[in-house]
């Protein structure tokens, strides 16, 4: 006889986890699916876990400002005990250097005026000031270190923002864990090391998922969480023609690297997004720093089989260092290469799908990587909202859902995260949102 549950949440990443949590909530005795061994054991443990605001669109800015929140109360949002176990916010703050192709970030300070979010604008003068290892030079275009006008410079870049709500998660992972914690007191359970091969349907809506092993756990409701893997779950439910935006696995490099010598961000920890040279970079512990790209024309994305790719750093590593270096004189660049290589789960405009399917019960949260992590307590809030609404009968595709948020009181319309949006131009195409 097949186990039987409420809800059965396919992926234990930090989104999935957060659903768990907030379906727990609820009162749905919920089982939490994953082909990994642990939660936030894949994408989310690889994250660089920035939380910022700064995004391309209002709804996502206003998204994000709300997700702060979440992460400020971090406790008091899982309803544990801080005793020393929980993951750490570090909020302390994220430059982001101004560029012709952001606009020198006029529509950024906009949308932050319209929601009332605090920003800085520093001058050149005033980014030497606060940041005396950085080269103000203009390098635009981004370029890679094999090109000949690598390095070339004709003037000064404007300026940068400061963004003092932004800032880091110390363990992504971590965090995943701690929402199973949370969501297990709640009575949710967590299945691990067990794939899903097939989402059943009986009468015109989902009936449950198989395994790997052959077993069956039935449910009226299963939620793609799936990450990388979002897409081949949606084939598996038969969902993916109906939908305008779909989702595909990314390829992506972290490098890890030391601090130039005399900066100690131990003492005083940075996030930074430079497009004027293509990465962005924040601090960690030990004064090392993470390194990523923000996808420029000279980088070329990857797009991978998510069960078959290379897990070994390549020349992006370089690309991304040496361009770091560039606005970091004194940055070390290690003989041997360190840092992450892992899978973002992309939409086709980088703008997360949180929302049903034509497929009665089945739910996603799918298109989050590489931009999502900082809002994932939040998305399990509306993901659970919205299962809430629809399986009350509420028609989401006719009348898109509403929440008001609890810390902003901003009002976010799921509807602009629909899989039937034509894809958003204004968008950075990038992992910024």
């Amino acid at each position: 006889m097949a186990e039987r549950y409420d809800a059965v949440i396919i992926g234990a990443g930090v989104i999935g986890a957060a659903v768990a949590l907030e379906l727990a909530r609820r009162g749905l005795r919920t089982l939490s699916l994953d082909a990994l061994p642990a939660a936030g054991y894949g994408s989310t443990s690889a994250s660089a876990a920035v939380i910022r605001v700064y995004y391309s669109t209002l709804h996502g800015t206003a998204l994000a400002y709300e997700g702060f929140h979440y992460w400020l109360h971090w406790a008091e949002h899982l309803g544990l005990p801080d005793d020393g176990g929980l993951a750490r916010f570090q909020q302390c703050g994220a430059v982001v250097v101004k560029t012709e192709d952001n606009q020198y970030l006029r529509p950024v300070c906009a949308r932050l005026a319209e929601l009332g979010i605090p920003f800085e604008d520093w001058d050149a003068a005033r980014l030497r000031q606060e940041l005396p290892f950085y080269d103000p030079q203009r390098f635009a275009p981004p370029r890679r270190p094999d090109d000949a006008a690598f390095g070339d410079s004709d003037g000064e870049i404007a300026g940068a923002l400061l963004f003092p709500t932004s800032g880091y998660v110390n363990d992504p992972q971590l965090a995943a864990r701690n929402l199973q914690r949370a969501a297990e007191a709640r009575g949710a359970r967590f299945r691990f090391n067990a794939k899903v091969t097939a989402i059943r349907r009986a009468q015109g809506r989902v009936a449950g998922v198989t395994l790997a092993d052959g077993s069956e756990i039935d449910a009226p409701v299963v939620v793609n969480v799936a990450g990388p893997h979002s897409s081949v779950i949606n084939r598996m439910a038969g969902v993916e023609e109906e939908m305008s935006v779909r989702t595909r696995p990314l390829r992506q490099e972290v490098a890890f690297v030391p601090a130039p010598p005399g900066v100690d961000f131990d003492r005083r920890p940075l996030v930074c997004a430079d497009a004027d040279v293509g990465v962005y970079w924040r601090s960690d512990t030990g004064s090392k720093l993470l390194i990523g790209s923000l996808e420029p024309a000279c980088d070329e994305l990857e797009w991978v089989d998510p069960d078959e790719w290379n897990r070994e750093l390549t020349e992006q590593w370089t690309a991304q260092v040496y361009r770091a270096a560039l606005r970091m004189p004194t940055l070390p660049i290690p003989q041997q290469a360190q840092g992450t290589v892992a899978l973002y789960d992309v939409s086709d405009d980088w703008i997360p799908i949180y929302d049903r399917s034509r497929l009665d019960g089945y739910y996603m949260a799918v298109g989050t990587s590489g931009n999502q992590f900082k809002n994932a307590p939040l998305a399990g809030v509306l993901m659970a909202e919205l299962i809430s609404a629809c399986e009350a009968g509420h028609d989401h595709d006719r009348d898109p859902l509403r929440v008001r948020g609890r810390y902003t009181g901003f009002e976010i319309d799921l509807g602009f995260f629909s899989r039937l949006r034509p894809v958003n131009r204004d968008s950075s195409f990038s992992v910024l949102g």
